[in-house]
């Protein structure tokens, strides 16, 4: 809704809608999400950063060093990914909401994507401080958008002047961009995804204060000991980004779709 109500004011108050400038995974099929060795080598999942810049909690997931570049062991990142998507289903079958992370610019686009493709949530560019540790408080700015788009929506807001009304715009487009990605998200997320751990050290923290379990990318230069399923592998590059939460998505929505069918079973009556 916020959107819409953006896009219609845009032209005449200079604002701009919030949305993903890609809808790639409503278009990939699940062969783009070729997770084999062979597939994650073509993505560049492999590739970290250079030597120097090593963590050494990551000794155990580097395969090799070339050209002084880091190279990650696809062995281990393929088995932490399997770990992490299976999490994220059991969370799912579970009912709870997901919380998708992006902080990079690159990542955004992805990240928002995806979240919208599942049906999950997402915060990208700026993590609101008190997310988890003071959620009710971010859950009612939360719902004072909410609250604007049903007032615009009824027509409301039209006995206003035009410049009131440009400021309720604006308030909203402000609000979209903060809080739009969790303006649906009524319980506390049962668990957050993300896509670059090394730009996310307050989102690490509070998770960590509020005891929600975290997966997360983490590149040759990350603490993977801060994550709870760390996925090894290359952050930088789209192509990499693109083909693990790609994955992880689809182990989302099989997940769904499973627990929608055992919920829609007719109930087995036990004659005496």
């Amino acid at each position: 809704m916020a959107e819409a109500i953006v896009e219609a004011g845009a032209e005449q108050e200079g604002l701009k809608k919030d949305t993903p400038k890609e809808n790639y995974f409503s278009m990939a099929d699940s062969k783009a999400f070729d997770v084999s060795l062979e597939g994650l080598l073509k993505a560049g999942v492999h590739f970290g950063h250079l030597k120097s810049r090593r963590h050494p909690k990551m000794d155990e997931y580097i395969y090799t060093t070339r050209k002084n570049i880091n190279i990650l062991n696809l062995q281990k990142t393929s088995e932490k990914l399997e770990q992490a998507a299976k999490f994220l289903s059991q969370v799912v079958k579970s009912g709870k909401p997901i919380l998708f992370v992006g902080m990079k610019k690159q990542t955004h686009d992805t990240v928002q994507s995806l979240a919208q493709h599942v049906g999950q949530y997402y915060m990208v560019d700026r993590w609101l401080g008190g997310t988890l540790t003071n959620f009710a408080a971010i859950r009612g700015r939360a719902r004072h958008l909410v609250d604007l788009e049903a007032r615009f929506a009824s027509g409301e807001f039209k006995k206003y002047t035009k410049f009131e009304q440009a400021k309720k715009m604006e308030e909203v487009a402000r609000l979209e961009k903060k809080v739009g990605g969790i303006k649906g998200m009524e319980d506390f997320p049962a668990a957050i995804v993300i896509a670059d751990t090394k730009e996310a050290g307050l989102v690490l923290h509070e998770a960590s204060k509020m005891g929600v379990p975290v997966v997360g990318i983490v590149d040759t230069n990350t603490d993977p000991s801060a994550v709870d399923y760390p996925i090894p592998a290359n952050d930088d590059a789209l192509s990499s980004l693109r083909l693990l939460f790609g994955y992880l998505g689809q182990a989302v929505l099989a997940a769904k779709a499973a627990a929608k069918e055992v919920k829609e079973q007719p109930a087995v009556v036990v004659k005496a």
